[in-house]
């Protein structure tokens, strides 16, 4: 009997409430003709309706570096499981490109499309009743959003990644090209540092083909910490997105038929989004973060789907896991190498299990593959000594509490976000210029009207503000393009992508359209950044505070229509995952 005519032993199938089953209820499987019928119409086979279907969903766009293969893995995936004995019920769900967007309107929906995304998976899946889902990621916002809605409904379900970009190389002299690259130069060339023919070799030449963004950014950030979530196969988190040939690296097929494989075995044997997404699960996925220096982005997304998943999660607790975390991983956008460097000495389960034998996982949590984390990890060789991709625990990149951090005080009373990357922060002291929208800000750089030692705040952009909650790579790579970076913080209560360096500090709780304290913030007023005491104060009087409340006003809603809308009035703040719950 082939693997594609056996009756899987799947006792619990939901598909039956659609297509009704001759065996189990011949009178309900009576009134099922007509939906049966639409099910013939579109392709179905008598023997299908005993199979179990499956939602496989991916984000795609022809002209999105990071998601522009998913249709032909779509199908790939699509195949794998109807060869297993199931019925695919593929389609695809938007997608936003945060590189091609940023520093624009569009950057408004990137956030927020990763709820829709979210829902429309959880759309297609329980409107047809199926039996289990698939899911893919790609660029940043679609790897929280392929697991939200799993971890959403607890169904039977598994993600996985369509693959890295390789990194770029400037053709002149050889340098590693990153994509924070293009945006630095930007910066670089309004300060008069590199002229417009440097500026064009640098854009052609950062971003080679397919494959999502190859430094630690976010993508990367997110697909290496749902591998340490244990809902993708081991060792695909950082695999290559092209081959030499320019074609769907091997790998990422052959993990397409691996999933499919583990998600059959999930339903045989009842195994749920919920079993694997533990609290432990969370801290094992934190822990993988800090080590490998993700972005500030992973906060925010490791929040939301805690609170998809019913799990208990603070932003306090990533402090407590990054004060015993050391830094390991010589990754861009700070280090030298980029995620295909990773892969090619044995990708992240070599990290996982360097950081296992440690005791800084948890090694009994159970993944999709139905064993455990140490059972996952039990082959994996040791970190090689001839590399310095990773760094050993006993010398790492930096110590414990050197990367990505939250603050508190009376700036940011519910939280922010900072990523030191393995600096030691010095206390900072100093005044503020405040701008009221990210352009502002920009111009602020490019025109030159912010001085070494002081600090620029750009407020109005949170989730509810903007609405969307932007990233302002924009604004942060034009610091560091200026040579501002190491000199002059930019706080916001917009986000940063993970191309950021510099001194940046976002997510800040509560934002100014709901009377932060950010609102209340003028031009020449002192801040202090205090990162070991994990503060962030400013230094005003309570009876100025009030002083300057009474006379505050909420800005007008930039949005009265459509989609935006809708999130504005939906969203909470950053510190709880800023989903729309």
């Amino acid at each position: 009997m082939s693997a594609s005519s056996k009756k899987r032993d799947i006792k619990i199938r939901r598909s039956w409430e659609i297509n009704g089953d001759i065996e189990s209820d011949k009178d309900y499987w009576i009134t099922r003709a007509g939906q049966r019928s639409h099910l013939y119409a579109a392709g179905f086979q008598q023997e299908d309706f005993q199979k179990p279907t499956v939602t496989v969903s991916a984000p795609y766009m022809s002209y999105i570096m990071c998601n522009q293969r998913c249709d032909t893995l779509l199908k790939a995936a699509g195949t794998a499981i109807e060869e297993l004995g199931g019925k695919a019920f593929m389609n695809m769900t938007p997608v936003v490109s945060d590189g091609q967007t940023i520093g624009s309107a569009g950057m408004r929906y990137s956030l927020v499309s990763r709820e829709l995304i979210a829902d429309s998976i959880e759309l297609m899946t329980d409107a047809y009743r199926t039996d289990a889902v698939m899911t893919f990621g790609g660029c940043d916002k679609t790897n929280p959003a392929a697991l939200m809605p799993l971890a959403r409904t607890n169904c039977i379900g598994i993600t996985l990644y369509p693959g890295t970009a390789a990194a770029g190389k400037h053709p002149r002299t050889g340098e590693m090209l990153s994509q924070h690259s293009p945006y630095e130069a930007s910066g670089a060339y309004s300060a008069g540092l590199l002229d417009i023919e440097e500026l064009s070799q640098i854009e052609k030449h950062t971003c080679p083909g397919s494959g999502t963004c190859s430094g630690m950014f976010t993508a990367n950030t997110m697909s290496t910490c749902i591998e340490a979530l244990g809902m993708t196969v081991p060792n695909s988190s950082t695999a290559p997105a092209l081959n030499a040939n320019g074609e769907i690296h091997e790998q990422v097929l052959e993990n397409c038929i691996q999933s499919a494989t583990c998600l059959f075995e999930m339903m045989e044997k009842n195994v749920r989004v919920r079993d694997i997404l533990t609290k432990e699960a969370f801290e094992n996925s934190i822990t993988v973060m800090m080590a490998l220096g993700g972005s500030t982005n992973g906060v925010l997304h490791l929040l939301a789907l805690a609170k998809e998943a019913e799990v208990e999660l603070s932003i306090e607790e990533f402090n407590v896991i990054a004060d015993k975390t050391p830094l390991l991983a010589n990754l861009t956008p700070e280090g030298k190498y980029n995620v295909v460097d990773l892969h090619a000495i044995g990708g992240l389960p070599l990290v996982m299990k360097h950081l296992l034998d440690h005791g800084l996982l948890h090694g009994d949590c159970l993944t999709v593959t139905g064993k455990t984390v140490a059972e996952n990890l039990k082959d994996v060789p040791s970190l090689p000594e001839d590399q310095d991709i990773i760094k050993p625990l006993t010398n790492p990149i930096a110590p414990p509490g050197r990367h990505i951090l939250i603050l508190t005080g009376s700036l940011a009373p519910g939280g922010a976000v900072i990523k030191t990357s393995g600096k030691d922060f010095p206390r900072w002291e100093g005044p503020v210029v405040v701008c009221d929208s990210e352009q502002a800000g920009l111009d602020t750089i490019l025109q030159g009207k912010l001085q070494r030692g002081q600090a620029l705040v750009i407020r109005n952009e949170g989730p509810k503000g903007a609405p969307g909650m932007p990233e302002l790579l924009g604004c942060s790579a034009a610091l560091v393009g200026r040579g501002l970076g190491p000199h002059c913080p930019l706080i916001t209560d917009a986000r940063f992508s993970g191309a950021t360096r510099g001194i940046m500090i976002g997510h800040v709780v509560p934002e100014s359209v709901h009377l932060g304290p950010l609102a209340l913030l003028r031009t020449g007023d002192t801040i202090v950044i205090d990162v070991g005491r994990r503060a962030l104060d400013w230094k005003v009087s309570e009876e100025e505070k009030q002083e300057r409340s009474k006379d505050w006003r909420p800005p007008p809603s930039r949005v009265t229509t459509g989609i935006l809308r809708k999130y504005a009035a939906l969203v909470g703040d950053a510190s709880h995952g800023a989903i729309c719950n």
